[in-house]
Parts: structure tokens; sequence; C-alpha cells
């Protein structure tokens, strides 16, 4: 989760509840409809944007790929291969709900209220959103010759 009250504490309960029945937990800005509070249009649209790209590439119906505020079971950290994990930005989030998925493993996506921070900055940029296009495509790839 992001520790600048941009996830609300107070969601985690929901995500330790989902969790007891899920291999792993997304705290969702997007499961029932856009739920982010003073973020800039822009960045809205590409969060958004960036979800339903990950979508159509990789075949995963997770609504908030790209979201960190998460909760895995230990069997599923695991059984991924964390010393595989490639990416370095936030396609770090899509990469590892795909490398879950793929081995079979259950998402429950939990509404949740995203609010944008109110200190600090951003660590997007344009190489992170570089990275996060061409991942998605390596991800396919890497699953259709069987090296996820």
């Amino acid at each position: 989760m992001d520790a600048d009250y941009s996830h609300d504490p107070k969601d985690l309960i929901k995500l330790f509840n989902a969790v007891e029945k899920h291999d792993w937990v997304i705290g969702s800005r997007y499961k029932s409809g856009i739920n982010v509070v003073n973020w800039p249009m822009s960045r809205l649209i590409l969060s958004y944007g960036a979800n339903i790209y990950s979508q159509m590439i990789t075949g995963m119906k997770i609504k908030d790929g790209t979201a960190g505020f998460k909760c895995w079971n230990n069997r599923v950290l695991s059984k991924i291969k964390l010393n595989e994990v490639k990416s370095q930005g936030y396609s770090f989030q899509i990469e590892m709900n795909f490398r879950a998925w793929k081995s079979g493993f259950e998402v429950e996506e939990v509404p949740i209220v995203f609010t944008d921070r109110t200190l600090g900055e951003s660590k997007m940029s344009k190489k992170i959103v570089r990275e996060a296009i061409v991942m998605v495509w390596k991800l396919k790839f890497w699953s259709i010759i069987k090296k996820i």
C-alpha cells in the first residue's frame, strides 16, 4: 500500500477478510466505477487506459491491474519466481498479477476509494509509461513460449 494515505489504512480490514477466501486481493479503484479523488484528468485517463490496455493484451480480467494496494497469500508469493520478475516501474504491479494469474491463483478485487497524496510527488515518468507499454507484450510473449 502507499504510505502517503492515498490508501486508507481502514481498508486493510477488507483486504484481510477477502484474502481468507482468495489467493490475492487487490484494493481496486475501478471495481465499482471510478473511485479516485483529486487526480488530474490526465493522470486518471492514463491509469484507467493502462488498465484497459493491460486487459486487452494479457487477457486478465482484472479491472485495476496497476493498483499497488494488495494483500497476497504466502503460497502465491512462494510459487511466483520473484527473482524472475523483470519490471521496475508501475508495470511491476501488472507483472505480479499476471504471474499469479498464469499460475492459476484466484484474485478478488475489493472496491476502495483512492485519494491522491497531499504531500510529495508522483514517480510517474515517460520511462515508466514506456516500460509498462512494452511489458504487457513481453508478458504475453513469455506466456506463449511457456516462460511464465
